[in-house]
């Protein structure tokens, strides 16, 4: 495997991140004035490109929800981008697997085990950038919505958590979703930041069989909200455990108050 992996999609971004002139604190709201200006694109653009992710199936209960959330860009790299710049707002993923985190608790329940494994050096570094300490308010939707947050640093450390973070016998997992920058072969947790337009902490597929298929619920829920998965990794998902991850062949868009959008005409949604 070669020491990083080069991005192969063009750079996609929320539209609100790409027109934040100061990152936003909040990672439950957005700036009412960046709002009002951007609304007829975003309303054009909905029309236009982007298209829902299909419905999830009703997921198991009894069992455990994990969100796997990368980290962001740095400016240092992605301010030669221009418009193509990516990660604006610095809690692209964090806001979109809180919008998901709420729908979960509304769905399953206030007692159901939600846990978010984030890549925690990312934002370490990029509150650098914010000069504010954005594990403290990663740390207040934990609070909010009564969820445990493990740190990992690469995909050994998420591989090792789906098998064996929880006694698996009895506590299955029933969702397992990814929110971060993503290419077909790999999702890529450190995208940008160490390396321009390349990451040095991944999860490459290559690395799946070595996660234990038995641990997920029947009929659990797999999703990856990043470009590309669904032109290889998802693939080899199913080859390694079993069971169907929903990917995009194409890119995804990172939307205010919803979750992420495949954008572009020939943009699809795959189960395997």
């Amino acid at each position: 495997m070669a020491d990083k992996h080069r991005a192969t999609e063009r750079p996609i971004h929320r539209v609100a991140a790409s027109t934040c002139e100061k990152s936003d604190p909040s990672i439950n709201s957005v700036p009412l004035p960046t709002m009002k200006r951007l609304l007829p694109i975003l309303v054009l653009l909905s029309l236009l490109l982007a298209r829902p992710a299909p419905a999830a199936p009703p997921a198991p209960i009894n069992g455990e929800y994990i969100l796997l959330v990368g980290g962001p860009s740095l400016m240092r790299w992605e301010k030669y981008k221009g418009d193509a710049a990516h990660d604006h707002w610095w809690a692209n993923f964090v806001h979109a697997a809180r919008v998901r985190t709420e729908q979960i608790r509304t769905e399953a329940g206030p007692d159901v085990k939600i846990t978010w494994l984030v890549y925690g050096q990312g934002y370490k570094d990029r509150a650098l950038q914010e000069k504010q300490d954005l594990i403290a308010l990663i740390g207040t939707v934990r609070e909010k919505y009564n969820l445990s947050v493990v740190y990992v640093r690469n995909g050994v450390d998420v591989i090792n958590y789906l098998n064996n973070g929880q006694p698996r016998d009895s506590l299955k997992v029933a969702d397992f979703e990814y929110f971060g920058h993503s290419n077909a072969k790999c999702f890529m947790f450190d995208y940008s930041s160490n390396i321009e337009s390349a990451c040095k902490s991944w999860l490459h597929e290559d690395q799946l069989k070595e996660i234990n298929g038995k641990v997920f619920a029947r009929n659990a829920h797999i999703k990856s909200w990043g470009c590309h998965t669904g032109e290889s990794m998802s693939k080899k998902w199913h080859a390694a455990t079993g069971t169907n991850m929903w990917g995009v062949i194409g890119k995804t868009q990172y939307m205010l108050n919803e979750l992420p959008m495949i954008v572009g005409k020939d943009a699809r949604w795959v189960g395997r």
